[in-house]
């Protein structure tokens, strides 16, 4: 998401935008005008536990399916929290399209975009 380099000026082995840039400012690639999405997936933990919010403390809840999506108050867990980061990621002009619970009781998921090219939703 972001560029790193040494103080000599060459990007850091893990600095894979470096690479991405040339490919996607390249004439073939930018003509097709390549469309993304990206995701990003999280866990809520409580605040003094350190567990997963909606778990029980030192056990695990019942098998996944009925929490994704998140609908309804007994399966999201941490939706305040997750509303509250999808206005403040619009307020700081990221393009977020969307929010979901995902499979385990205070999982989360968000994704930005489609973003053109290498912009990655800004």
């Amino acid at each position: 998401m972001c560029d790193a380099y040494t103080p000599a000026g060459e990007p850091i082995p893990t600095n894979k935008r470096y690479n991405a840039a040339k490919i996607f400012s390249h004439p073939d690639v930018a003509a097709e005008v390549p469309w993304y999405g990206i995701e990003q997936e999280y866990t809520l933990l409580q605040k003094d536990l350190k567990w997963p919010i909606g778990w029980p403390v030192g056990g695990y809840p019942g098998p996944q399916g009925p929490y994704y999506c998140g609908a309804g108050a007994d399966k999201a867990f941490g939706r305040d929290v997750v509303d509250s980061h999808y206005k403040a990621c619009l307020y700081a002009g990221i393009n977020i399209s969307g929010i979901n619970g995902e499979v385990m009781p205070g999982q989360w998921e968000f994704q930005v975009g489609p973003s053109v090219g290498i912009s990655a939703g800004r």
